[in-house]
């Protein structure tokens, strides 16, 4: 039986300043639920209290890397009618769409699978603007054989049409900053460049497009021996979205193989609070930076993946867990 409470909607892009603190929202990443269709999934949302949810918009088809490939919203086949559709499903469960998600490499060293990122996630754009979202959220991408300067003319040939996209269509794209090395063909870079400070200033030097910013992920500076709470002051007119990941470091593990050896040897990704991530700081920090915008859980922790239902009391202990720092307006 799916639990529903009605609560005034709000816009996330019509949020005054002053409030800014009270309208943070909580939400989730939909790819841990790929066997369920959107109605599904806002019902989830629905029932866990969450307000909003971050929705992924793969290209139909398979995907070989864990959590790519699910598709909530096929941005291929939108038509007014499925937009109403969605709307009204927005409208039923009173949850809102954070972003549109799709986190491909678009600067992939294969050609046919960069021009196939960079096209999708200029019609994604598109249907974010025509759904009323207004934010994209993904990867910059990485030939992970190359280093960041030699990948560097590829960002500017491949992100100039897309962030020219984003301008015209009014949409804010968010970059994640997971680095993407978790397995062998992920070495020895990770396919994702932007990891760090230094390279946030040389993307936002590059394109100082304001439609051009950060998907700020606290877990991954953790796990790279980061300082994560600093960031989100130096760069807060860039915080687009936010996710909510937590991370533990083995120690142990790590003294015997080294930061040089593939992560996932010494780290795992966990539920906020059962992680290293101190929450009460990270929210302290946030909320000084007048963020007004959505906060969603990215549940990977392996050990809540054995069946659906532990994945749903995943999302439900993560919003009961987080809801302490977001009250419920």
């Amino acid at each position: 039986m799916v639990r529903i409470v009605f609560r005034v909607p709000v816009c996330f892009n019509s949020l005054p300043p002053a409030r800014a603190i009270l309208m943070m929202q909580l939400g989730f990443v939909s790819a841990i639920l790929p066997e369920y269709d959107l109605e599904e999934v806002f019902a989830v949302a629905s029932q866990c209290g969450y307000e909003c949810v971050e929705v992924m918009c793969w290209p139909p088809g398979k995907a070989e890397r864990r959590y790519a490939g699910t598709t909530h919203i096929d941005v291929n086949d939108l038509t007014d009618k499925r937009i109403e559709e969605i709307q009204s499903l927005c409208q039923r469960y009173d949850v809102a769409i954070s972003s549109l998600g799709y986190y491909p490499n678009p600067l992939s060293p294969d050609e046919s699978e960069s021009k196939v990122a960079a096209e999708h996630l200029i019609r994604l754009i598109g249907a974010s603007s025509q759904l009323g979202i207004g934010r994209v959220t993904t990867f910059v991408g990485r030939d992970p054989k190359k280093t960041i300067d030699d990948n560097w003319p590829r960002v500017e040939n491949v992100w100039g049409p897309i962030i020219e996209a984003a301008e015209k269509s009014d949409v804010r794209i968010g970059i994640e900053n997971c680095p993407m090395f978790f397995s062998d063909d992920e070495w020895p870079g990770g396919k994702n460049l932007a990891i760090s400070p230094a390279v946030w200033r040389r993307m936002f030097e590059t394109f100082p497009s304001e439609h051009f910013g950060l998907n700020y992920d606290p877990s991954h500076p953790v796990f790279m021996h980061m300082d994560y709470l600093t960031p989100m002051r130096a760069f807060a007119d860039r915080l687009v979205h936010v996710h909510a990941k937590d991370v533990r470091v083995d120690q142990m593990m790590l003294d015997q193989v080294g930061v040089f050896a593939n992560p996932n040897e010494w780290h795992t990704p966990k539920l906020p609070g059962l992680g290293q991530v101190d929450w009460g700081q990270f929210f302290s920090i946030l909320t000084d930076t007048g963020y007004s915008g959505p906060v969603c859980v990215e549940v990977e922790d392996r050990a809540y993946e054995g069946s659906i239902e532990n994945r749903i009391r995943a999302l439900k202990q993560s919003h009961d867990y987080l809801r302490n720092y977001l009250p419920r307006m």
